[in-house]
């Protein structure tokens, strides 16, 4: 199994599905220029592709806080429903961690939901030793006017 990244239209359209599989809001008319946008801002798409089609995605980027230090955070880590269970997911935390070790970071964090529809992403995270190291807040501005 190759890990790529999406550096063009094609392979950033490529993995389209497996992303909108965790972000169904996200629509294919603005994704490219979203996605676009997100990589000039540093964002970085990598995937796994089996049979032309990208069964996995992992969306990523370098950040530094004066809790952490230096990180690297998964925005998005996604595996197409057929696909679940083979060992994408674990490719990509994988790939996206020896990153952060090679370049002497501190950590990889991220955020998960916690409806029971992603207690297997749970488990996978703490397999790979992960954390569950604090509560995250958010104040939607589109609601709370």
């Amino acid at each position: 199994m190759e890990i790529k990244k999406a550096i063009n239209d094609y392979t950033i359209e490529l993995c389209f599905e497996a992303l909108q599989e965790l972000r169904p809001h996200i629509q294919k008319s603005n994704y490219l220029a979203l996605i676009n946008g997100m990589i000039a801002r540093g964002y970085q798409l990598i995937y796994v592709e089996h049979e032309n089609t990208a069964v996995a995605i992992a969306g990523f980027r370098y950040s530094e806080h004066l809790l952490w230090g230096k990180i690297i955070y998964i925005d998005d880590l996604s595996t197409l429903p057929k696909y679940r269970g083979m060992g994408y997911a674990s490719l990509l935390i994988d790939y996206i961690t020896s990153i952060a070790k090679k370049e002497s970071l501190n950590a990889v964090h991220l955020d998960s939901g916690v409806n029971s529809g992603r207690f297997d992403a749970h488990r996978l995270y703490l397999n790979k030793g992960f954390n569950i190291s604090s509560l995250h807040f958010a104040l939607d501005l589109k609601t709370n006017k």
